[in-house]
């Protein structure tokens, strides 16, 4: 099975491009749910330099290591897609077959943040701050981890089209 990661800070679009997945019928899964994530005590310390505080104090949201671990192993479907990014995803990046970073200018972003309807995360000042402070610190990092980039700001049948692209898997 081909393991795709779609991957990117809050607000560039990675669970709609799932959810585009899906509906084509696509083995396709959104990292950013309870089923796969959850929300974990933490020390400031525990949380890497690079994604600046946790998303609340004392806690942050990550992935549930094991169920990731359980639907990476699975071989039920010819390609994987799944978006998110956590702090301890680095541990599953040898598992994936290519990691697109998808992106959006900070104009996009806000907007997006403030008008979205299936996730209440990036309504508050303080969120968007964080968001808007993750450009500087862990894109960069992503871009590195990443096969492509795509701008997302493209139209969603054109974002979902170049990834079919990059990854063959038409």
């Amino acid at each position: 099975m081909k393991r795709i990661l779609l991957t990117g800070i809050s607000g560039v679009g990675k669970s709609t491009i799932i959810s585009e997945f899906s509906a084509r019928g696509y083995k396709a899964v959104d990292a950013d749910c309870d089923e796969y994530s959850a929300w974990t005590l933490v020390e400031p310390s525990d949380v890497p330099d690079v994604l600046g505080s946790p998303v609340e104090e004392g806690r942050d949201w990550v992935w549930r290591e094991d169920r990731i671990r359980d639907l990476l192993s699975a071989e039920d479907a010819d390609t994987l897609f799944l978006s998110g990014c956590a702090a301890n995803m680095r541990k599953f990046l040898p598992e994936f077959d290519q990691v697109i970073l998808l992106s959006a200018s900070a104009e996009v972003i806000i907007q997006r943040l403030a008008t979205r309807t299936n996730n209440p995360y990036g309504k508050r000042p303080n969120e968007v701050a964080r968001v808007l402070g993750q450009m500087a610190t862990v894109e960069p990092l992503l871009r590195r981890i990443a096969s492509y980039k795509i701008d997302t700001s493209l139209p969603l049948e054109d974002v979902v089209e170049a990834v079919l692209r990059l990854t063959r898997c038409r």
